[in-house]
């Protein structure tokens, strides 16, 4: 696919138990069903072409005989198909049987890889029959070709740097050193497992936390398969478990006792950006060797989920879960500051989300604190744009939280500001504007100073990102306790906390239906009339593009792409690509405003503090970046 997508495909086929034929012809109606959904890369299960509960059928010149004769068959399906196809199965070498992935494209064998660790001990018994192939290298012959044959060895595709594969089977991933950890510091950038793993229970849980955790320390794609019902024999069954993962992610997963194909899309350039990223990633490829495979570079639709918010978690439970941890984080890091400083919180509030939630962040920190929150000083400053029902849910919201509310009216302070430095009266542009933003940012600094204070800045990631904040006004603070929380996320840690205190509940879920705005404008008719997203787009989708730019690094028109896929049903695709642009835009224009940004906790991966995550010239040019957009 394009974009360094791979469409992977894991599959447990209907195996009989030392029929390589029969099963032969399973393997080839999954690689026919693959091909045609244009799949890349597909794997089948350890040993099915004989199936794993052979026994001493293993040592049988018989099924030696059909083994080969099946593989030749499978070889054959493959004419002219450019999927990539690992089959698990029994080869013999120079006197010895291993248990190995055998891997096909077009015709041909590119390479056969052995299985390292053998396990001997409660219902395994391999060993008896399995040789080791961690030492072992050279070709071995198969339907009259002669194949790499070695562990060490990378599936290299010839035209995309990014999408390289390695096979470790089963046991392999269980060790204490797996194989998948030099093919990942070698440059596989997809490993494939193929497992005949028993199922017991809790042990499908153990297979995903383990494989959860191997993708996301070698920054890999995972794809794990295992045998069937139909391998169930004596005392063990098998559930056909299948799992693709990502970096620490599952893509998707199979129910258990059912076998069938399961598909997804891995993202190697996705993978490869993380590597870079992380300079402690080493890479060794010494003693492996590379195979090259055609792979195909097409558009087509994914299948995978791309969630419309993905800074934030798309379940209940991990959600609450994941909004409680932030809070946390906040109101701990807010309470260090305080202790250091030994001075009260000073907050200004709008009635808006993010200065709502800045106050709920300081009850939080009091509380830890011990201390009374009658001390926070909460500051509410109308201005012409502030509308009835914004000034009323700032009385409601003191009221219910128990703070001490003062109201500071700046309408006439700043009309005689602009009248001082000669602006004509009437007009409403940006100077009438930032104006307000900078007088209430006086006030608060003032205060602070006055009655040993801290400002407690309200602004949020995506404002920051878009530059959506007034230079040296609402910009500036003593520390930015929402610094890195995105627009999507302080919607969500409001709603959270609504649920959580009842006495809350009324006046947040209110402010969480009215509209954003910076209120800069005067209202009408007491009702909000300068509207943020109307101005500069919809939020969901700035922090969409705010997600994959910054912490996958990736073009914009994958970016697009993956934006098209995610909202094609709310927004249409020019509208997509419009906001995308005006985010480019200002993303690139602001980022003299971020490199003064003060002080904020950083709660997610993603933070554009210019001390540690986002160091860039303010003179930076977006024009590679909007030209890309328009391919």
């Amino acid at each position: 696919m394009k974009y360094g997508f791979v469409k992977t495909a894991a599959v447990t086929p209907k195996i009989v138990i030392a029929n390589p034929k029969a099963n032969a012809i399973e393997i080839i109606k999954f690689i026919k069903q693959a091909n045609t959904s244009l799949v890349d890369l597909l794997i089948f299960p350890e040993l099915c072409v004989t199936g794993y509960t052979c026994g001493e059928l293993f040592l049988s010149d018989v099924l030696k005989e059909s083994v080969y004769k099946a593989l030749n068959v499978i070889r054959k399906s493959t004419t002219g198909k450019k999927l990539l196809v690992f089959v698990g199965s029994p080869i013999w070498k120079e006197g010895k049987l291993y248990s190995c992935a055998v891997v096909f494209q077009n015709d041909k064998i590119l390479g056969v890889v052995p299985k390292t660790y053998l396990p001997s001990y409660s219902e395994f018994y391999e060993i008896r029959h399995f040789t080791s192939g961690k030492n072992a290298s050279g070709f071995v012959k198969i339907c009259r070709q002669d194949a790499p044959f070695r562990v060490s060895m990378i599936f290299s595709a010839k035209n995309n740097e990014n999408v390289k594969v390695s096979a470790e089977i089963c046991e392999d991933l269980f060790t204490i050193s797996p194989p998948s950890n030099n093919h990942a510091q070698a440059g596989a950038t997809i490993i494939v497992n193929l497992s005949a793993s028993n199922e017991l229970i809790g042990k499908s849980d153990y297979r995903k936390t383990l494989l959860k955790a191997q993708s996301g320390r070698l920054s890999c794609g995972y794809v794990y398969v295992s045998a069937g019902c139909g391998e169930s024999v004596g005392d063990i069954i098998f559930s056909g478990h299948r799992i693709i993962a990502e970096n620490g992610v599952i893509l998707t997963e199979s129910v258990l006792f059912k076998e069938g194909i399961t598909v997804s899309e891995i993202d190697t350039e996705r993978l490869a950006y993380e590597r870079r990223k992380l300079n402690v990633f080493e890479t060794n490829s010494e003693g492996y060797i590379n195979v090259e495979f055609d792979f195909n570079e097409r558009v087509e639709n994914l299948t995978r989920f791309v969630s419309q918010s993905p800074f934030v978690p798309n379940d209940a439970d991990s959600l609450s879960t994941r909004a409680e941890l932030i809070l946390k984080i906040q109101s701990q890091a807010l309470a260090e500051r305080l202790k250091f400083t030994c001075l009260n919180a000073v907050v200004g509030i709008s009635g808006g989300l993010d200065s709502t939630l800045a106050l709920l962040v300081i009850l939080r920190t009091y509380e830890l604190l011990g201390k009374d929150k009658k001390d926070i000083i909460v500051v509410t400053m109308p201005g012409p744009g502030t509308s009835k029902r914004t000034l009323k849910n700032v009385v409601k919201l003191s009221n219910a939280v128990n703070v001490h509310l003062r109201k500071i009216l700046i309408t006439e302070s700043v009309d005689r500001h602009l009248k001082d430095i000669k602006r004509k009266r009437g007009v409403k542009d940006i100077t009438y504007e930032n104006a307000q933003a900078r007088e209430r940012m006086q006030i608060l600094m003032d205060i602070a100073n006055a009655e040993n204070g801290y400002v407690i800045g309200t602004g949020d990631l995506s404002e920051n990102a878009l530059g959506w904040c007034t230079y040296n006004g609402d910009h500036m603070s003593m520390y930015a306790i929402n610094s890195s929380i995105p627009k999507t996320l302080v919607k969500y840690l409001v709603s959270y906390e609504a649920q959580r205190v009842k006495m809350y509940k009324e006046v947040l879920i209110d402010i969480l239906n009215t509209d954003i705005s910076p209120e800069l404008l005067p209202s009408k008719n007491g009702k909000i009339f300068q509207k943020t997203e109307d101005i500069i787009g919809p939020y969901e989708l700035h922090d969409f593009f705010l997600y994959y730019t910054v912490r996958f690094g990736q073009k914009p028109e994958k970016t697009l792409f993956l934006a098209i896929k995610a909202f094609n049903k709310i927004y249409s695709k020019d509208d997509i690509e419009k906001y995308f642009k005006i985010f480019l835009k200002r993303f690139f224009f602001s980022q003299f405003k971020r490199n003064c940004y003060p002080d904020g906790i950083k709660v997610g991966t993603i933070a554009l503090s210019p001390r540690g995550d986002w160091r860039m010239a303010t003179e930076s040019s977006v024009r590679e970046w909007l030209n890309n957009l328009k391919k």
